[in-house]
């Protein structure tokens, strides 16, 4: 097995990871509409719940890789999640379920930051984008299928299928992983820079040729919580969206997966075209984007219109994400720590979006889409964030 074979493996386990932990969290609100009668409050304090955990662990989750070596993380993230989702088919009860998502949350939060690293790790500078731009477009990619086909799996295998189909491709990823392992210590020694029982190498990443480039990295890390913030709202609120759009679970998945299609396709634009490294116009002009298709998706129930925003919605986040996953892994000498830092800024979008929603909807109950206006704020504050840190720093 050659090198760029092994990288090849690590993608397969990249996309089986998206696919099974897309269905699983996406439609655990579908499942909690249905089995406790979770509106849009419950499902957006669920939520809420996930972010604040994922936002610790996935920090401790890219140390972790860092000190104890790839394989060992990734094995323990693949063996918490399927034990979770395990507990899940067993647990039938509200408090039981956030167990074992919270849990769950723990086990994924040691394999993204694992995964982002092994396909950075030693490339080049002219290949590192193309790294991340495969990455980009296969997670992304899985995940668009995993929701699009959501609904019809849910109603034709049934409810329970939320936890056995994922737990079954863990277990499949854990038996493949295992072939990885043993296959990369065949490598020849000058050819083991990737190898999944190697600690992490710790080589300087190239400066780029701009001004300042760090202070895109915070530019980015800074805007792509507000990026999940909306995310992980529309996607609380989906069965509710659906319910007044009278779109059942299969049809919510067919014509609510567009903008995650659309983020694919801006993933495949972005690694192609590397004109927007380091140019602010097109963060900011995607901020700008984020808000106002957020507020149209939740604030217009009307169908055409939820087709429109989320073609605007699915570039916008496309491109917050790409930057700061690319700045990351650009400018990080530890492509671990540095993806854990990415993590752990998405799952504090995680946390704010929906917490903020649930707060304004336990606050406001007679007050209608409080939930929407109020993240709209949070993310117009985020807006005048993105700017703020900007004007502080010089040569952008």
């Amino acid at each position: 097995m050659t090198l760029r074979q092994l990288k090849s493996g690590y993608f397969v386990i990249e996309g089986l990871n998206a696919a099974a932990t897309s269905y699983y969290f996406y439609y655990l609100f579908f499942y909690l509409q249905k089995n406790f009668g979770f509106g849009n409050l419950g499902n957006l304090t669920c939520s809420a719940l996930n972010g604040f955990i994922y936002m610790f662990a996935a920090w401790h989750g890219g140390r972790f890789a860092r000190q104890r070596g790839y394989y060992t993380s990734l094995t323990l993230g693949f063996s918490v999640m399927s034990v979770a989702l395990l507990a899940g088919l067993l647990w039938n009860s509200v408090t039981g379920q956030f167990l074992v998502m919270m849990v769950w949350t723990i086990g994924m939060c040691f394999t993204w930051p694992t995964l982002q690293a092994l396909i950075s790790e030693n490339e080049s500078n002219d290949r590192l984008p193309r790294m991340v731009g495969i990455y980009n477009v296969v997670w992304a990619g899985s995940g668009a299928l995993s929701y699009f086909f959501g609904g019809i799996l849910f109603e034709k295998l049934g409810q329970k299928s939320l936890f056995w189909l994922p737990l079954t491709v863990h277990l499949g990823q854990l038996l493949f992983l295992r072939w990885l392992f043993v296959s990369s210590k065949r490598l020849a020694p000058a050819r083991r820079e990737s190898r999944l029982d190697l600690l992490p190498a710790a080589t300087p990443a190239p400066v780029p040729p701009s001004v300042q480039p760090e202070n895109f990295l915070r530019m980015a890390w800074a805007a792509n919580p507000f990026a999940y913030i909306a995310i992980n709202t529309v996607v609380a609120v989906m069965p509710e969206l659906a319910q007044k759009l009278h779109l059942s679970p299969t049809l919510a998945g067919f014509c609510c997966s567009l903008w995650f299609f659309v983020r694919l396709a801006t993933f495949v634009f972005l690694w192609h075209w590397t004109g927007w490294h380091y140019h602010f116009a097109w963060l900011a002009g995607a901020f700008v984007l984020l808000v106002s298709s957020f507020a149209a998706l939740l604030l217009i129930p009307h169908f055409w219109v939820l087709i429109a925003a989320q073609i605007l919605f699915g570039g916008a986040v496309g491109l917050i994400y790409y930057s700061s996953l690319f700045y990351s892994m650009d400018l990080g000498e530890s492509k671990s720590e540095h993806g854990g830092v990415h993590e752990a800024a998405i799952g504090l979008g995680i946390f704010l979006g929906p917490a903020v929603g649930a707060v304004s909807l336990r606050l406001l109950p007679q007050q209608a889409n409080s939930e929407a206006w109020a993240v709209s704020g949070l993310l117009l504050l985020g807006l005048g964030l993105l700017f703020a840190v900007k004007s502080k720093r010089k040569g952008l």
